[in-house]
């Protein structure tokens, strides 16, 4: 352990072992039978509250002029607006869980609707998000945030991180921070659904708009190949939607008022996603090592504030429950925290760091893992020595 540079979670996930990890039943037991449920009215209350926000945001923008003198507040406006309109890809993301109705039909409209207007496409999504949830930290069947592996082999693990330890400390600690911060934030969304960047070895260089050749299919087996297709129409209306306003308007307010704030959801997405499932001292495991409910409890819940917790409806604060049983709803997802993290303390996975500071930690520290031996756990290793 000494060649690990540990966060705020001070060493705990590397010493959870299998016997700490409760069984489903177990999980199950410890949180009141009603959490598990979702109600179609208060799930729409709450999508109904992101759009008030929403609109709110909006009315705020369209009194803002369209001119280059006002490029600095229309980057504030991006923020603001981006940040807001977060909760409606949550809202999706319970969609394509099945956690928002117990009416399939509202559910699998609403949530292809949401996505579709964030370019998202939905049951492309939805089939890689769920071998995610499966797979979650396992370094061969992984989906995505799978991690470069120092003497990989190429043929179950990433390679490449020994090459990745030497760039990372021949540039330096800051640099490679700051590089990270930059790939991750600005490209890794799109690289995600073009490629998937950071998938394992298993699926190959997958598309989630095109599911076939000269991609891998390994993500799209049976019906969902033609789901794909049909994600790809939504996303398609969008487009044809903004290239419209485009003609009629102008770029400058679509970027504006559009164009701007999603890349600031890609980036809250990237954020959010990054930090559930990387940490430099949450391990990533082998096949032997490796159980749904035990990859379920390396997911880490952070403290993201009361401000963020209400407009991202706590996706970042109850990830954890949501990872062992995602058709929980958001609502009873922060009540049921409360319940496994009082049950299973030594399983349960809360990092206090700040958010800029856990960023910035797994940014610059977790750049390659290695195998322990006949342990089935693979450990990240500082790349820097004592200047770096």
């Amino acid at each position: 352990m000494s060649n690990i540079k540990l966060s705020g979670l001070n060493g705990q996930a590397l010493e959870v072992d299998n016997i700490d990890i409760p069984s489903m039943k177990e999980f199950k037991d410890v949180i009141p039978e009603q959490y598990f449920k979702s109600n179609t009215k208060i799930s729409l209350k709450y999508l109904l509250q992101t759009a008030l926000i929403q609109l709110l945001v909006v009315v705020v923008g369209v009194c803002i002029p369209f001119t280059s003198k006002m490029i600095p507040i229309w980057i504030i406006y991006s923020l603001l607006s981006g940040t807001t309109a977060m909760g409606f890809w949550v809202i999706a993301h319970e969609c394509g869980h099945g956690a928002f109705s117990q009416n399939k039909t509202l559910e699998t409209l609403t949530g292809y609707l949401l996505h579709s207007f964030l370019l998202v496409p939905y049951f492309s999504w939805q089939r890689s998000h769920a071998v995610h949830h499966r797979f979650t930290n396992n370094v061969t069947n992984g989906e995505t945030h799978v991690p470069l592996v120092i003497d990989g082999n190429g043929f179950t693990e990433k390679v490449g991180g020994e090459k990745e330890i030497h760039f990372s400390n021949s540039i330096g600690k800051t640099n490679y921070g700051i590089l990270q911060l930059t790939l991750h934030l600005i490209f890794g969304w799109p690289a995600y659904l073009l490629t998937g960047s950071t998938g394992g070895v298993k699926y190959g260089t997958s598309n989630h708009f095109w599911p076939n050749k000269p991609f891998s299919k390994a993500l799209w087996p049976s019906i969902w190949a033609k789901k794909v297709w049909i994600s790809d129409i939504g996303v398609a209306v969008t487009l044809l939607g903004i290239f419209y306003f485009i003609f009629k308007y102008g770029l400058f307010p679509v970027l504006a008022m559009y164009i701007g704030p999603l890349l600031v959801v890609n980036c809250w997405l990237v954020v959010y996603t990054w930090l559930h499932h990387t940490d430099s001292d949450v391990p990533h495991l082998s096949n032997i090592k490796f159980s749904y409910m035990r990859g379920a409890f390396l997911s880490i819940d952070r403290p993201y504030g009361k401000v963020l917790n209400f407009l991202h409806h706590n996706i970042g604060s109850s990830h954890v429950v949501h990872h062992v049983c995602p058709t929980i709803p958001h609502y009873h997802a922060k009540k049921a925290t409360f319940f496994i993290k009082k049950a299973f303390k030594k399983a349960y996975l809360f990092n206090p760091d700040p958010i800029h500071q856990a960023l910035w930690n797994i940014a610059c520290n977790c750049v390659a893992v290695k195998s322990e031996i006949n342990e089935g756990k693979y450990i990240w290793q500082s790349p820097y020595n004592e200047k770096g």
